[in-house]
């Protein structure tokens, strides 16, 4: 009988070890949203298009032998981003860091539509090292555009929030845009 009773228990606690080491996840536990910062940033990103030292580059176009929509940039259009941040718009404004990332041109019709990935990399003040995420879609013919924060690393782990994007001078050769973003984070 003493036996018995001792396999049992022996059988029950192989069982539940055998249950604990087959989650993939831990408790989930309720976490203070007072220990959040929200912090507003207001910088400029200088895109240069058409240089001998351009920002963005084309790294791969599909094969499409119509372009309804008359851009010199067609439908599934792969670019490369490595954009300056400043503190203004002026050339010669203070370097804050810079922008890198994909784009996809991803609407064919008179609205150009790009999924940007941009992550942003800061290298001076209060947040060098640190850098935002955004993942969006960007109606480059609206006048401001939303662009959402997926996430950060440095003084920005686990943000999220949001930016707004305004061209502030856009010609040939460069697109200067004016962002404001407000940031969630731990």
């Amino acid at each position: 009988m003493r036996r018995t009773l001792i396999l049992t228990w022996i059988l029950i606690l192989y069982l539940f070890s055998i249950s604990v080491q087959s989650k993939y996840h831990s408790r989930s536990f309720p976490y203070d949203s007072e220990e959040a910062k929200v912090t507003s940033l207001h910088f400029f990103l200088h895109e240069t298009i058409s240089s001998s030292n351009p920002t963005v580059a084309v790294i791969a176009q599909a094969n499409i032998t119509n372009n309804d929509n008359n851009s010199s940039v067609p439908f599934s259009t792969v670019l490369a981003l490595d954009d300056i941040l400043k503190i203004g718009p002026e050339s010669n404004s203070e370097v804050i860091g810079n922008a890198q990332g994909l784009g996809v041109l991803i609407a064919e019709t008179s609205t150009t539509n790009l999924l940007w990935y941009w992550d942003f990399g800061f290298i001076t003040g209060k947040f060098n090292g640190s850098s935002i995420s955004m993942f969006s879609r960007n109606p480059t013919t609206a006048i401001v555009r939303e662009l959402s924060v997926v996430g950060g690393r440095g003084n920005f782990r686990m943000a999220k929030g949001y930016a707004q994007l305004q061209d502030y001078i856009q010609n040939d050769t460069n697109i200067i845009s004016e962002l404001y973003v407000t940031v969630i984070h731990y």
